[in-house]
């Protein structure tokens, strides 16, 4: 039961750990982090800084002030692990719906299923059937303190239902809850000699809250709190023809596994004192607590350059690049997308290529997104 548990996180972790390296960021709930929607995966993973959509609430809230109709509904579903199983998938749905020209809110469901898995003591044992399963429910509201800059703020419910029920444990779900606070820039139209432009930049600091805790008294687990920053330029050619040009930067704001007694391994000593950090402390600790200075700061640090046409706002093509670190977890890949749209509705579609040693959970995988927006429509210059 114990070892199956323990596959079930390293499965659920698996993008972020990179094979013996005793310093990688691990995390508990990293489904959080995965890109839940195909347009901001088609562009390399971001967010951040690109224009608005109705899946802003997992990059940046603070867009949905910017939004051009009153209401809107996105779902989309990304198979997980699909080279492997069939059954393992992450799937979002989000609700926005503006207030006025100035404000809006929006709710948000994000569900990683682990599929179902057997349960036996013994070889000939009749299986118990479960099914592992995370979610995070959201809210946000977001303000434009200008025509041109917006804040948003969300809270979010976390539970992690990774514990079979069996005669020495409960199978109590581990909760947790979280807050966002997101701003976003977005200038009005420049004109330059051959075309327009629109500059844009966000940022976004993300699953502010306590550790995951799966037994009373056990071990804690930080949330993958995380500050994504970025900016972006829109070149518009004319009205049927833009090309959006973006990058974007990630920090997991947790505390650095390292040797605190200096013998030169990490010990089970060392991990109650990592434990003991406090997820406040540890935001703050992140930025200087890396063993080989601040060129290991800068390792933990992910980058993405991203691009999107659009064509008459009704076809868009998408790429994008991803690096981290090899020490710090090893993913890098490109990314493909596509996107139409017709009257309100609109479908996105992307596909991921890695480029590193390392398989990606992702690899091969064709993820897809489905739009609605709808009512009254919002100009926003």
């Amino acid at each position: 039961m114990r070892k199956l548990f323990v596959l079930i996180v390293l499965l659920s972790a698996a993008p972020w750990v990179s094979a013996q390296q005793e310093r990688a960021i691990t995390t508990a709930v990293p489904f959080l982090t995965i890109a839940a929607d195909a347009r901001a995966s088609g562009m390399g993973d971001m967010g951040v800084a690109t224009s608005f959509d109705a899946y802003s609430q997992q990059w940046n809230p603070a867009k949905y002030a910017f939004a051009t109709q009153k209401s809107g509904i996105g779902v989309s579903y990304t198979p997980y692990l699909e080279t492997i199983v069939n059954d393992v998938s992450l799937l979002n749905a989000n609700y926005y719906n503006k207030l006025n020209d100035r404000s809006a809110f929006a709710f948000g469901l994000r569900y990683f299923g682990l599929g179902e898995i057997e349960l036996r003591q013994t070889f000939d044992q009749q299986p118990t059937l479960v099914k592992p399963n995370e979610f995070a429910l959201d809210v946000s509201y977001s303000l434009k303190l200008s025509p041109s800059f917006s804040m948003g703020i969300a809270g979010r419910f976390i539970s992690s239902n990774l514990r079979f029920q069996d005669s020495s444990q409960d199978s109590q779900a581990a909760n947790a809850f979280a807050v966002d606070i997101a701003g976003f820039y977005r200038s009005r139209e420049i004109a330059y000699s051959n075309y327009d432009g629109r500059w844009r930049f966000g940022f976004n600091i993300s699953n502010i809250g306590g550790s995951l805790q799966y037994d009373a008294g056990g071990q804690e687990n930080f949330l993958p709190t995380n500050l994504k920053f970025g900016g972006g330029f829109d070149f518009i050619f004319d009205q049927d023809n833009v090309l959006a040009i973006s990058t974007e930067f990630n920090k997991l704001l947790v505390p650095t596994p390292r040797d605190f007694n200096g013998d030169g391994v990490i010990t089970a000593e060392d991990n109650d004192e990592y434990q003991n950090i406090s997820f406040f402390n540890g935001i703050f600790e992140s930025f200087g607590d890396a063993p080989d200075g601040f060129g290991e700061e800068l390792k933990e640090v992910t980058w993405a350059l991203g691009a999107e046409y659009r064509f008459r706002e009704a076809f868009m093509l998408r790429s994008g690049y991803f690096n981290e670190s090899e020490e710090k977890g090893s993913r890098k890949f490109f990314t493909l997308g596509a996107g139409f749209k017709f009257r309100s509705a609109q479908i996105d579609l992307s596909y991921l290529f890695s480029t590193s040693q390392v398989r990606n959970p992702l690899e091969n995988t064709l993820r897809f997104s489905l739009t609605f927006n709808f009512g009254e429509e919002f100009y926003n210059d």
